[in-house]
C-alpha cells in the first residue's frame, strides 16, 4: 500500500519540524508549510489524505484555510491544532467542516489516535466510492444502487468485509440482487483475479449434488466415463457462490459442512481429500433460523455460513433508487427492442415509485421491458405499467399483512444471526435497543427462544423500552 500523504501547516518552524519528524516516523509522507498560501498551492498539486493546520497562523486564519482546503478537496479530513484558550474557535472549526482538533501540548499517542481515526474515516469513504465505481463498471448502474440510505448502509458493510476471507450469508427476498452483490464482493476482494463460480442449489437434483460440488473420478459410478472437477476445485483461488442454500438437501449439508470447515473436498470415488483455497458466499430468501428449528437445515452449517450476514433490502425500502433503476432498464430495453423510448411521464414515474414491487428489482426490470415493447411513443405512460400494489406475476397480500409478515421474518433472522444478542441485533437493524425490543414484543418474539438462555441485558432494556414509550418517537 502506498504511503498516505499528510499536509502540515504551522508558522512555528520548531513545532512544524517536530511534527514532520513524528509523522514521518509513523510512516506517512509529509508536506510541511509555514503559510496558508503555500499550503493551498501544495493542495492544488497533490491529493492529500489528511491536513493538519494550526488555528492561528501569522497574518492568516486557520478557519479560512480549512474552508479553502475543503473547497479544493471536499471530504478531506482536517485536524486543527489549538491552544487551550482557543478551544471555542476549534469547535467552530469543526462546525465549519474540520474533522477534529488537538489541544497543545499533545503527545505522540494522542496525535496518532486522532490521525488514525481521521484516516479510517477517509479510507472508508474511498472504499465506498470504489465499490460504487465497481458497480458501474460491472453492471452499468452507476451510483443508483447506493442512493437510498438502506443501500448506503449495505455498501458500508460490504466495504468492511469484501477484502477479508470471511464466509458471507446474503439474505433477502427473491429478486433483490443477491448474486449481483456477491459478484461485487468478489470483484473488490484480493481474490478478484481468481474465478467466480456460482451454483443455484435449487436447480441441482439431489443425486448429482455431490458430483457437482466435489467432482468425481473415472469409474466412480456407472456413467462416470471420465474424471470431472467439482465446483470447489473450479473456484480454487477465487469465490464459490451458493445461491438458495436453504434448498440444499440434508444429505449434502453435512458434506458441505466439512468442506467449509476444513477447506478440503473428496471427489466421489477418491480415496484422499484435496485442499482447496476458496472464499464462500451463500444466499437465501428463506428464514434459515426457522429451517433450523423445523430440522430442514443443520444448525452447525447455519453458523458456519452466517459468519458475516448481510441483508439485501427489498425494492419497496429503496424508493430513492427506483427512478434511476427504471431509467437504466429503460435504456437497455429500448436498445434491445431498437426503439426510441427516452423516458417516463411524471405520472408513470409516480406509479413506479408507489408500487410495492414484491418481485423486487427483477420485477421492475420485467415490467419496464414489457412497457418498452408495448409503447407507441417516446415516453412511457402509466397505462403501460402494472397498477399500484399489483404484481406483474404474483398475487399480493394486504399492505398491513405483508409489512407485518416481512418485519416478523426480518426480526427473527436478525436474532438468529446475532445469537439472540439484542444490542447487536438492534445495531444491525439500525434501531435503538429499546425500540428494537418494543418491536420484538409486538410480534411475540423473545431472544431467549433464539439462544436458549435469558439475556442479562433484558431487564435494563425493558426499563429503556418503558421509558421510551413516554418519549417522542425517535424515528
Amino acid at each position: 500500500m502506498d504511503q498516505e500523504r499528510i499536509l502540515v501547516v504551522d508558522d512555528e518552524e520548531g513545532l512544524l519540524h517536530l511534527l514532520t519528524m513524528r509523522l514521518s516516523a509513523m510512516g506517512f509522507t509529509v508536506t510541511s508549510c509555514t503559510t496558508g498560501q503555500d499550503a493551498l498551492a501544495a493542495a492544488k498539486k497533490t491529493l492529500f489524505d489528511l491536513a493538519i493546520t494550526d488555528l492561528r497562523l501569522r497574518g492568516e486564519d486557520g478557519l479560512d484555510l480549512t474552508e479553502d482546503l475543503l473547497r479544493l478537496h471536499p471530504g478531506l479530513p482536517v485536524i486543527i491544532l489549538t491552544a487551550h484558550g482557543s478551544i471555542p474557535n476549534a469547535v467552530e472549526a469543526v462546525q465549519r467542516g474540520a474533522f477534529s482538533y488537538l489541544t497543545k501540548p499533545f503527545d505522540d499517542k494522542e496525535l496518532k489516535a486522532t490521525i488514525e481515526k481521521a484516516l479510517a474515516h477517509q479510507r472508508m469513504s474511498r472504499e465506498i466510492q470504489r465499490l460504487k465505481s465497481l458497480v458501474k463498471e460491472l453492471y452499468g448502474l452507476d451510483n443508483v444502487v447506493a442512493r437510498s440510505p438502506s443501500m448506503q448502509r449495505l455498501l458500508q458493510q460490504v466495504a468492511q468485509v469484501a477484502d477479508s476471507d470471511a464466509t458471507i450469508l446474503l439474505f433477502g427476498e427473491t429478486g433483490t440482487g443477491k448474486e449481483v452483490m456477491a459478484r461485487v464482493i468478489h470483484a473488490n476482494s484480493r481474490r478478484s483475479k481468481g474465478p467466480f463460480v456460482a451454483l443455484n442449489c435449487a436447480a441441482i437434483p439431489e443425486t448429482l449434488f455431490e458430483s457437482e460440488l466435489f467432482g468425481h473420478v473415472k469409474g466412480a459410478f456407472t456413467s462416470a466415463h471420465g474424471s470431472k472437477r467439482g465446483l470447489f476445485q473450479s473456484a480454487n483461488g477465487g469465490t464459490l457462490f451458493l445461491d438458495e442454500i436453504g434448498e440444499m438437501p440434508l444429505s449434502m449439508q453435512v458434506k458441505l459442512l466439512r468442506a467449509v470447515q476444513e477447506r478440503e473436498v473428496r471427489e466421489v470415488g477418491a480415496e484422499t481429500a484435496t485442499k482447496v483455497d476458496v472464499r464462500i458466499i451463500t444466499a437465501t430468501n428463506k428464514d434459515l433460523g426457522e429451517a433450523v428449528k423445523n430440522g430442514s437445515f443443520r444448525s452447525d452449517l447455519y453458523y458456519r455460513v452466517s459468519v458475516v450476514p448481510l441483508f439485501i433490502p427489498p425494492l419497496r425500502d429503496r424508493q430513492d433508487d427506483i427512478p434511476l433503476l427504471a431509467q437504466y432498464f429503460l435504456g437497455t430495453s429500448a436498445k434491445r427492442a431498437n426503439k426510441d423510448v427516452r423516458g417516463f411521464t411524471p405520472s408513470a414515474l409516480n406509479r413506479l415509485v408507489a408500487n410495492l414491487w414484491p418481485g423486487n428489482v427483477r420485477e421492475l426490470e420485467n415490467a419496464i421491458e414489457k412497457a418498452v415493447v408495448m409503447s407507441r411513443q417516446d415516453m412511457i405512460t402509466p397505462d403501460l405499467l402494472p397498477s399500484v400494489g399489483v404484481s406483474v406475476d404474483a398475487p399480493l397480500k394486504p399492505l398491513t399483512e405483508a409489512k407485518e409478515e416481512f418485519e416478523r421474518t426480518y426480526l427473527k433472522n436478525v436474532l438468529q444471526l446475532t445469537g439472540g444478542n439484542i444490542s447487536r441485533a438492534a445495531q444491525f437493524a439500525g434501531r435503538y435497543r429499546a425500540d428494537f425490543y418494543k418491536m420484538l414484543k409486538k410480534y411475540g418474539l423473545h431472544p431467549s427462544t433464539t439462544k436458549g438462555k435469558p439475556d442479562p441485558e433484558l431487564d435494563a432494556i425493558e426499563a429503556e423500552a418503558s421509558l421510551a414509550e413516554t418519549e417522542p418517537d425517535r424515528h
